[in-house]
């Protein structure tokens, strides 16, 4: 049990704060040098506690294991015009070394059965507190805006219908994921023509 919430989440909060900071910056490089900024916006959270609980429950998650269990406590989302940026995110979070990849999805190249594209890196990250340095996991998502808007507007429906969407709106939300990667293939092909 924890007893104390906020001091278990400050590590987390503390985690999400400095990589914000540390990524609006690269995007400010981007500007300052003129060059194409594959970063459109960043944002970032710590999970609350009641959703901490719940996928405790159902991940049959122990107390003792959350800290290793649970990737997602501290969550960033990097924002991105186009698919090609995603992947120049990556490689430049992959060459960091104020952090350690634990893991990668692509669920870009291998969408989810609901349609779902992102690409999500599962980072070790210290952070550093008055009795030292404590790792955290972080999960930061890559996506484009098209993926984003459809991902956050499926969310919100799953959970209204409490995860059990009635099968025609399965389908036509995954009809619309196909619709928003054919957006962002049709951006990325306009932009190749304009260059």
């Amino acid at each position: 049990m924890i007893e104390n919430w906020s001091e278990f989440l400050s590590p987390y909060s503390q985690a999400v704060e400095e990589l914000k900071v540390k990524l609006r910056g690269i995007r400010r490089q981007y500007h300052t040098e003129n060059i194409h900024n594959p970063i459109e916006f960043v944002t970032g959270r710590v999970k609350p506690i009641d959703s901490i609980l719940g996928k405790m429950v159902l991940r049959d998650i122990s107390y003792e294991n959350l800290e290793d269990e649970m990737q997602d406590i501290a969550g960033l989302r990097i924002m991105c015009q186009f698919v090609d940026d995603i992947r120049d995110i990556v490689a430049l979070i992959q060459k960091r070394n104020d952090m350690k990849i634990v893991e990668e999805k692509d669920y870009i190249s291998h969408k989810k059965d609901s349609g779902y594209r992102s690409y999500h890196i599962i980072v070790e990250y210290p952070v550093q507190l008055i009795d030292g340095e404590k790792n955290v996991l972080v999960e930061i998502q890559i996506r484009t805006l098209a993926m984003n808007f459809w991902a956050t507007i499926e969310h919100s429906l799953n959970y209204k219908y409490q995860d059990d969407l009635p099968e025609d709106l399965r389908v036509r939300l995954e009809r619309a994921a196909e619709a928003a990667f054919r957006l962002d293939e049709e951006m990325s092909q306009i932009r190749e023509e304009i260059r």
